[in-house]
């Protein structure tokens, strides 16, 4: 059966604007039933962007109300979306999207530490170089780059996401949720800007005193004969 082309995102959209069944988002989605109840809860390991899937074409607003007269309806999709097979080369990523490779990168240091850079890369279309300076919080835009959901963002397919994730845990002897997690990029970002300031100003006290420490002058020394 065909499913929407981000499951999970439409089905945080379908549990915010609609009064159907988690059965029916589950198997409109292809979800487990738990999984739209976590959702639904805010429980979810991050927090969804929701996708409108009678804008993206995916159903009709009339089989939406004919489903939340009726939960026993389960909805039909006006088409399944197109599937793009990956070429030999580069991931092309379009204009509009390039911006929003940081976040997504930033997401999956986040949330799966144990993918590798090299995997990264493959997923999101970018370079190392890239991504070892969000990890280390050194990229030029840092205090702009909010941890998104790639698959959301339309960077990369949920399928895509999935296989990663297995192979970073299977690398790791299939325990990937033993690792740690890198929380480098969460928690109040204005404190964390205000501690790198003051921590940089600290330094520069420090340098400063210590250059200037061996000019100081002994005020008694200047009336002695």
């Amino acid at each position: 059966m065909a499913q929407p082309l981000m499951p999970h995102a439409t089905a945080s959209w379908l549990v915010d604007n609609t009064s159907l069944s988690f059965e029916q988002i589950a198997d409109f989605c292809g979800l487990h039933i738990l999984e739209v109840q976590a959702i639904a809860d805010d429980t979810a390991a991050t927090k969804l962007t929701g996708r409108d899937p009678v804008r993206a074409h995916e159903v009709t607003q009339s089989e939406i109300e004919k489903a939340q007269a009726n939960p026993d309806y389960r909805m039909k999709m006006t088409k399944g979306p197109e599937q793009v097979r990956r070429t030999k080369g580069p991931r092309y990523t379009p204009v509009s999207k390039r911006q929003d490779k940081p976040d997504g990168i930033a997401w999956i240091i986040r949330n799966h530490p144990e993918i590798s850079d090299g995997a990264i890369s493959n997923l999101i279309g970018t370079t190392r170089t890239t991504i070892a300076a969000i990890r280390d919080r050194s990229h030029w835009n840092i205090a702009n780059i909010t941890p998104k959901d790639p698959v959301t963002l339309g960077l990369t397919t949920q399928r895509e996401l999935d296989s990663a994730v297995a192979k970073a845990a299977k690398a790791t002897g299939g325990n990937a949720e033993a690792q740690p997690t890198d929380t480098r990029l969460e928690g109040d970002r204005e404190a964390l800007l205000a501690s790198l300031r003051a921590e940089r100003e600290q330094q520069s006290r420090d340098a400063d005193s210590a250059s200037h420490g061996s000019d100081i002058i002994d005020p008694h020394s200047l009336f002695r004969s």
